[in-house]
């Protein structure tokens, strides 16, 4: 059963790492400025934001490990290497991202019934600066959380983050301006709301990845038509398509010839579909007569196997 890499990966996990690294030391720097103003103002909104950036912290801590762990070398035991580390700490992000979520709201919805009275030009001066630490933080990691579940996961906690600075800010404006305590915990209610739909996405890919589901996206039933329609297939089993990590993508499948066929020639033609069409980088492929094609797994392995 042949198998094939159709196309080789740019490493760039170095490049990965040192751009979470410096992300990561801004959400540090400006968690301990959010947790400092919220305490000072009294601004609930302030101090989800802070709880929030706390989850960046984490989340970029946790996928920078995953992302070193990921680049370790395939081995004896871990033959498909170890980059589902950072599925793993995609999940975490996700499910961390939920409880946040659920304690902002929770804290929101006790205090929208009483507000507190808070200092709405500081809510709005700090809210601002941490707007543009996340804006930094979302430009050093823009075009690496297009190729990493790991990095989107962290990518997408900077990015809820941001619109929960938004929102403190219009909070802090509507105190200050016109003295509407309400709007603090409003922002906080919406804050939450934008947390967990983030949340959502990011596990929802994460359990898809884990479960070995076929990748959103990918048209399976195009992927069998071009593997149909190859000079001598007459049909396509076994067909299974799965996602290996960091947007790796591989397949296994049967094809069953109706006349002889140089195996070299299909091959090579089903990676090119394969490789070129759909982006399927591991494909592994066994090439069945058509006469096997009600035989059982078993005899058509002995056909080129010692089955005992």
């Amino acid at each position: 059963m042949p198998d094939r890499h159709t196309h080789s990966h740019a490493d760039g996990g170095s490049s990965t790492r040192r751009r979470l690294a410096a992300a990561l030391a801004i959400a540090a720097v400006y968690l301990l400025a959010e947790v400092v103003g919220g305490l000072w103002t009294g601004s609930l909104a302030l101090l989800a934001d802070a709880g929030h950036m706390a989850s960046d912290v984490a989340s970029l801590s946790l996928a920078l490990f995953a992302s070193w762990v990921a680049a370790r070398p395939p081995g004896d035991r871990w033959t498909y290497g170890r980059s589902r580390a950072e599925i793993l700490a995609a999940l975490a992000q996700g499910v961390a991202l939920v409880a946040v979520s659920l304690l902002i709201a929770l804290e929101g919805v006790q205090r929208l019934g009483d507000p507190a009275p808070v200092l709405g030009g500081g809510v709005l001066l700090i809210a601002t600066g941490g707007l543009l630490a996340n804006l930094a933080a979302l430009w050093i990691l823009r075009g690496a959380h297009q190729h990493s579940l790991n990095v989107r996961g962290a990518w997408l906690h900077v990015l809820s983050d941001t619109l929960g600075s938004v929102g403190a800010m219009a909070a802090g404006f509507l105190v200050w301006r016109f003295g509407w305590y309400w709007a603090d915990p409003a922002a906080s209610l919406a804050i939450a709301g934008l947390v967990l739909v983030s949340a959502w996405h990011l596990v929802r890919e994460a359990v898809d990845v884990l479960m070995e589901a076929a990748p959103r996206g990918l048209d399976l039933d195009a992927v069998r038509r071009d593997l149909c329609a190859l000079a001598g297939v007459s049909s396509v089993h076994d067909l299974h398509v799965w996602t290996l990590g960091q947007g790796s993508v591989a397949l296994s499948c049967h094809l069953v010839v109706a006349r002889v066929v140089r195996s070299e020639d299909l091959l090579t033609d089903a990676y090119s579909q394969l490789g070129g069409r759909h982006g399927i980088d591991h494909a592994t492929i066994q090439i069945e007569p058509e006469s096997l094609a009600d035989a059982s797994p078993r005899s058509v392995c002995a056909l080129g196997c010692d089955v005992d």
